[in-house]
């Protein structure tokens, strides 16, 4: 499969830059293969009228971190004036340090400090590696953690199409209401719909809830630039599922009830830890799953999603669940009725092609 068999065309004024408000007042778009008319549309808080009794919802509880810091390295002997610096964490390593991409990366060097101050605080972080193309590791002294220094200093880390910096209200408006298990570097985004009160009107219908974590990684955002997709390296996230999760599922399956994974993060940790006859393991490691069409599905039976960047591997993904053909023309279906696009933008829940492949 090609990269351009992925392409289509989205104008800019799609992309969503704050989101709806409340956060359940987005609109909704059901997408239903084999049907004649597959395409209705509703609002998010309607969803429990979506869903039957018996179902089970998996949410992503994992949290994002304020990964952006900007600060600045303070001059060398001789040298100019501090160089501002914006850092970009990653990951954590091993002994508390972190990866992370800075910028401008070419001013700096390992043993060059970076300097952050707000509020009258002042932290300072070391550069113990530096790679060729902006990566740097980043550790803090003995006095604080870089965990520490991301509460005190970072910002949330707004995907580059969100062409704004991130300010105090996305400390609320990138986070969902449910997030629980630091070291996400962006949000799991069909989660930010969810409000407690839709939550709970889920559960008085008798739709339960079940949490798995997987720590989104800025992999989660990078182009894919092989013309070849399966040619695309897919970076590693942590994650887990406890043994409850697992029974919950299993429990729902054998009863006949559904599987909604919210969200591709949900689904990709699913499709991981799923058995060959769809039942769900305990799982805790990283996955690098790259689904695509031709992935056979074993878990889900619905996904609900954001809207997708164009040559994306969520949209492949959204292609390989619910058919290639049809998730284009529900994609034209969403931009010619005005839907919001991408991490601030609606959502849709998408049933699964009956084959389960794509």
């Amino acid at each position: 499969m090609l990269l351009k068999d992925f392409d289509f065309q989205l104008p800019k004024s799609a992309i969503a830059l704050r989101p709806a408000s409340p956060r359940d007042s987005a609109r909704l778009l059901a997408v239903k293969p084999g049907e004649a008319n597959p395409f209705s549309e509703a609002r998010v808080r309607e969803l429990p009228a979506c869903l039957r009794p018996g179902d089970v919802m998996v949410f992503n509880n994992t949290r994002v971190l304020p990964a952006v810091l900007l600060g600045h390295r303070p001059s060398r002997a001789g040298d100019a004036p501090p160089v501002e610096i914006s850092l970009t964490l990653l990951e954590r390593l091993p002994e508390g340090a972190w990866s992370g991409l800075a910028r401008p990366a070419r001013r700096l060097q390992t043993g060059d400090l970076i300097v952050f101050e707000s509020d009258g605080e002042r932290s300072v972080l070391t550069v113990t590696r530096k790679g060729p193309d902006g990566e740097v590791n980043v550790a803090a002294g003995n006095s604080q953690s870089v965990e520490t220094i991301m509460a005190k200093h970072g910002s949330m880390p707004l995907p580059p199409y969100i062409a704004r910096l991130a300010d105090d209200q996305d400390f609320t408006d990138y986070q969902t209401v449910y997030a629980r298990e630091q070291g996400a570097v962006a949000a799991p985004t069909a989660g930010l719909h969810f409000t407690r009160e839709l939550l709970e009107r889920l559960t008085a219908e008798g739709v339960r809830s079940a949490f798995v974590t997987l720590h989104v990684g800025a992999g989660t955002f990078l182009p894919v630039k092989t013309e070849i997709i399966d040619d695309h390296p897919i970076h590693a996230e942590r994650c887990e599922i406890s043994a409850d999760t697992a029974g919950v599922i299993n429990e729902c399956r054998n009863k006949g009830g559904r599987i909604i994974a919210v969200g591709t993060t949900s689904l990709r940790l699913l499709e991981t830890a799923a058995r060959e006859d769809g039942s769900i393991e305990p799982f805790r490691g990283s996955t690098r799953l790259f689904i695509k069409p031709g992935h056979r599905f074993r878990s889900a039976n619905l996904l609900l999603t954001n809207f997708h960047l164009p040559k994306s591997t969520l949209f492949m993904l959204v292609c390989a669940f619910s058919g290639k053909a049809l998730m284009k023309r529900a994609y034209a279906h969403a931009v010619a009725a005005g839907f919001r696009f991408y991490s601030y933008g609606d959502a849709c829940l998408l049933h699964r092609a009956e084959s389960g492949t794509a």
